[in-house]
């Protein structure tokens, strides 16, 4: 039987995606989705970017509200994000695990392109090790 996993995060944007981007690379046998407590309008250019010079494709992803998912089934409801971890909803579907993963927001980085761009391989490195450490443990 397939895993179901859910990724929280705020906006959905990055890190969430980046993280159902790494795990479904992972095993195509995985049911991964990801959505956010306050969804933005389109994924994050820049995660977008990183994730491409690793070969994990984001690009046609769309950020999607958490209550689209409250009364699904999961094994596992992984916030990434510590704002997620404290605003997410009472999931009313069967949820086996809930964890939190957290990661700073790639987001939040200034200055040039060039320096941002630093930062978010920085984070989508940090997030393809503790994702991998993840599916090692718990899923494979």
């Amino acid at each position: 039987m397939k895993k179901r996993i859910l990724i929280l995060c705020t906006g959905n944007s990055c890190r969430s995606q980046m993280a159902e981007g790494f795990l479904q690379s992972l095993d195509a046998r995985l049911e991964v989705y990801s959505g956010g407590t306050k969804p933005a309008k389109e994924v994050n250019p820049i995660a977008i970017a990183v994730m491409k010079e690793i070969c994990i494709d984001i690009s046609e992803n769309k950020p999607s509200g958490v209550e689209e998912f409250i009364n699904q089934p999961f094994d596992y409801v992984i916030t990434v994000c510590d704002n997620a971890k404290e605003s997410c909803p009472v999931f009313t579907g069967e949820v086996k695990k809930r964890l939190h993963i957290g990661f700073e927001d790639p987001a939040d980085a200034i200055g040039t392109y060039d320096e941002q761009i630093l930062v978010y391989r920085k984070v989508r490195d940090e997030i393809r090790e503790e994702f991998h450490k993840f599916y090692m443990a718990n899923l494979r």
